[in-house]
């Protein structure tokens, strides 16, 4: 029987980030520049330091790479909360809720990660 070699956290930050690049295009279309910069950097960031943890060269260095994702994940809330405040902003509430469930599985794979390195 094979071993499952599914990554949840790499499934859903790859998911995340297509939603935020979708997200971020309908901002442009309503003018709303900065924030679609903004967003789309620290959205996509997530999966992409998530992805460089993979082939860390440490446990130290994967720790590192997930609290990168961690900060990026904060920043993302940051924007998508701008936007749902803001009257004049389109605004995608799923979002906010794959981004708090992102957002638990880094702190909980950093806590492992931590744990391993303590033992």
């Amino acid at each position: 029987m094979p071993i499952n070699t599914r990554n949840i956290i790499l499934e859903k930050s790859l998911s995340f980030a297509l939603s935020i690049i979708n997200f971020c295009e309908e901002l442009e279309q309503h003018k709303k520049f900065v924030i679609s910069h903004q967003l789309l950097k620290s959205g996509t960031s997530i999966g992409a330091n998530i992805n460089e943890a993979q082939n860390s060269e440490s446990r130290v260095d994967f720790i590192h790479k997930f609290k990168i994702a961690a900060k990026e994940a904060e920043e993302t809330k940051y924007w998508l909360l701008l936007c749902q405040k803001a009257p004049s902003y389109p605004y995608e509430e799923q979002l906010l809720h794959d981004l708090s469930d992102i957002l638990r599985l880094i702190n909980s794979i950093i806590n492992s990660a931590k744990k391993s390195v303590q033992s």
